[in-house]
């Protein structure tokens, strides 16, 4: 019975002490930086499956599927809360061609867009990341590795230029082209290239020694703007252009014999705004104290 009380006291003892010294560990490992890549889909107009006025994942479509680069920074305000920045770039694509449903795949518009998205994040920890070989004392093993999971939601602002293809097989911005009529008709302004938004978040990160990590992070962004695929209202006659390009991409991509693209007729969707999601693979790194440049606490 001694030796099992005394065992007890111990092992209580040393487990006070694992705690404790991860307590203040975790202050130690305030800073961390990655880079990664993945691949992003468009959720908006253009594309999208084959059902009518699907949205968000069931309006996915694989083929629109676009690469992105990534790299970004966080700062732990406590074991569970943090704060970070992130900054992406890529390529965001839709083409009704490759849509199942009909008017979509009628309408035939498409469109490609580079972009860069600037993040500011809060982040919560669903599980606290531990890497265990930190904590190992004699005859007391450690917790072992504890990948970190987490959620987060923060502020994006991006920038997008939405290109569509020309006849000659060039790729013409079409904001400048005012493709609704924005800019000629007196109700009509052009819309911005810079979009804030708001971006909802999982993640994962898992570290492989004392430094380096393997993570994933999958994540929706929705922007407060429908014209990242220069998509928005309704048809325009063409007669008000006096470039031929212009008058092209309004309405004269359809598919032949498509009476869809009359004056006032439906072109986008105005009570739904874009978004995107995306999921990135990316390798982190803890900037320690005594490194340097870096604050000794």
């Amino acid at each position: 019975m001694k030796r099992l009380i005394t065992f007890l006291l111990i092992f209580i003892i040393s487990g006070s002490f694992v705690l404790a010294q991860y307590n203040v560990h975790w202050r130690k490992i305030r800073h961390e930086v990655s880079i990664g890549g993945g691949t992003n889909n468009f959720l908006g107009e253009l594309g999208g499956s084959k059902t009518v006025g699907s949205h968000f994942v069931k309006d996915f479509d694989f083929y629109s599927s676009r690469w992105q680069f990534q790299a970004g920074y966080s700062y732990k305000l406590s074991e569970s809360w943090a704060i970070s920045t992130n900054l992406i770039y890529g390529r965001l694509y839709g083409s009704d061609e490759l849509s199942g449903e009909e008017n979509r795949y009628n309408r035939n518009i498409s469109f490609r867009s580079p972009f860069v998205d600037l993040s500011a994040n809060i982040q919560f920890s669903i599980m606290k990341e531990r890497y265990g070989h930190r904590y190992d004392l004699k005859r007391v093993k450690g917790a072992g590795n504890i990948p970190n999971l987490y959620i987060f939601t923060g502020i994006s602002g991006m920038y997008f230029n939405p290109k569509g293809q020309y006849t000659d097989g060039k790729w013409y911005a079409l904001q400048p082209l005012g493709t609704e009529g924005q800019g000629i008709i007196p109700t009509r302004e052009k819309y911005s290239r810079i979009a804030f938004g708001i971006p909802l978040g999982i993640g994962i990160n898992y570290m492989i020694d004392r430094n380096f990590g393997i993570g994933a992070e999958y994540a929706v962004k929705y922007y407060f703007t429908d014209y990242i695929d220069d998509v928005s209202s309704t048809y325009v006659d063409p007669e008000i252009f006096t470039d031929p390009i212009a008058a092209y991409f309004s309405s004269g991509t359809a598919n032949p014999g498509w009476r869809g693209t009359g004056p006032g007729q439906q072109r986008g969707q105005t009570n739904y705004n874009d978004a995107y999601m995306y999921l990135t693979v990316k390798l982190t790194y803890k900037l320690r104290p005594g490194l340097p440049g870096m604050p000794k606490f």
